[in-house]
């Protein structure tokens, strides 16, 4: 498997959850929860991007590697493709996006997304599951995801993907309709592409970055997870959620 970098992007606004990566969770910050797991991936190097010197601040506190990004970005790809510039990593280079906001996420999981890059077909990867519950094909907030035979993404959506015309039609959901996981990983010179091209219309009216790379004509390749990854944290609700999750873990 090639060698991996995962950079963690990190800003401290956030309209449902203020000051988001220094949140506790049983003792330690969500921002170190994350780091934790990209160290234990397998990441030849892990680096914080992020705006804000309280974040730099603590996140060195605890030994990370902590690069400062332009104030200016408006996602975390954007914040990633800053520090592949600033570092010098090659266009070959794989970059994991591992979103600060998922203090849960299995470290077997970063490895598996950054490994189905081997092929050196694909130009972005990514994960997904099969849905848990019919409910969650019909919900907004869940994002699907339906591929080709080869694992091709070929749309991503919050609405219901694929349409069923009728009630016979949820087994082939169960089969077809997988929920989308917020990691990816990238060569450096596809994510330099896709930061440059700048964002597309489909992208902006279902607010899925993801939908620009298909836009663009990049290959997506969606694998299924081994492990479904632990909720990723956006509200107080989540962060209680995530809080017992752990005490019964820990």
């Amino acid at each position: 498997m090639s060698d991996f970098i995962v950079v963690i992007p990190s800003r401290y606004g956030s309209t449902r959850l203020p000051g988001k990566p220094l949140r506790e969770i049983r003792g330690k910050t969500m921002m170190q929860r994350v780091h934790e797991s990209a160290m234990a991936s397998g990441a030849i190097d892990v680096v914080i991007a992020t705006d804000d010197i309280r974040i730099r601040g603590v996140a060195e506190g605890f030994g990370a590697k902590v690069c400062m990004t332009s104030r200016s970005h408006e996602s975390g790809t954007e914040r990633i493709a800053e520090v592949s510039q600033q570092l010098g990593w090659a266009d070959e280079q794989v970059v994991v996006n591992l979103q600060g906001d998922e203090p849960m996420m299995p470290p077997a999981l970063i490895a598996e997304c950054a490994g189905l890059l081997d092929d050196g077909i694909a130009d972005i990867a990514t994960l997904a599951s099969p849905l848990e519950h019919f409910r969650d094909w019909q919900d907004p907030n869940v994002v699907k995801v339906v591929t080709d035979r080869e694992g091709r993404a070929l749309y991503f959506s919050r609405a219901s993907i694929p349409f069923a015309r009728d009630t016979s039609g949820r087994d082939v959901i169960k089969r077809t309709a997988l929920q989308h996981h917020g990691i990816y990983a990238y060569r450096c010179a596809a994510l330099r592409r896709f930061v440059a091209a700048g964002s597309c219309e489909i992208e902006q009216l279902e607010r899925l970055e993801q939908l620009r790379a298909l836009w663009l004509g990049m290959h997506i390749r969606v694998g299924i997870a081994s492990q479904r990854p632990g909720p990723g944290v956006d509200t107080e609700e989540n962060l209680r959620t995530v809080s017992k999750m752990l005490e019964v873990r820990e």
